[in-house]
């Protein structure tokens, strides 16, 4: 997905857990990148912790050595990440990979796209 970039937030719920290791860096929550790469936290269990019971949030603090100020952190840049997609405020990159020709049909499909992708965020529980 990304290649030594942050990711992009919009896409965080299909994050792999190299895209994750680098947001933690990018919210100076490095100290648990290696942690969380050995439990396999990607997107996708990052936007289940919000549907987390307390036993299952202090399961994951204490697999993962968490002090409880940075889980607040964590949670608090989630909360940032999911109001700004809502909101339609994240910016769509041009993707690394793509050539100049086809970057700028990449972003304008993704702005359209957006829209929809929004709606179907407003929908999870």
């Amino acid at each position: 997905m990304s290649k030594g970039r942050s990711p992009e937030p919009l896409d965080f719920f299909i994050w792999t857990v190299e895209d994750v290791g680098l947001w933690l860096e990018e919210i100076n929550l490095a100290s648990y990148r290696q942690v969380f790469e050995e439990n396999g936290v990607n997107g996708e269990y990052l936007e289940s912790l919000s549907m987390f019971t307390t036993e299952q949030i202090l399961r994951f603090i204490r697999r993962c050595h968490m002090k409880w100020g940075d889980f607040i952190t964590l949670c608090k840049e989630l909360r940032r990440i999911k109001v700004a997609c809502l909101r339609g405020e994240q910016e769509v990159r041009k993707p690394w990979w793509a050539p100049p020709c086809l970057s700028m049909v990449f972003v304008k499909i993704a702005r359209r796209n957006r829209q929809s992708r929004v709606v179907s965020l407003k929908l999870e529980p």
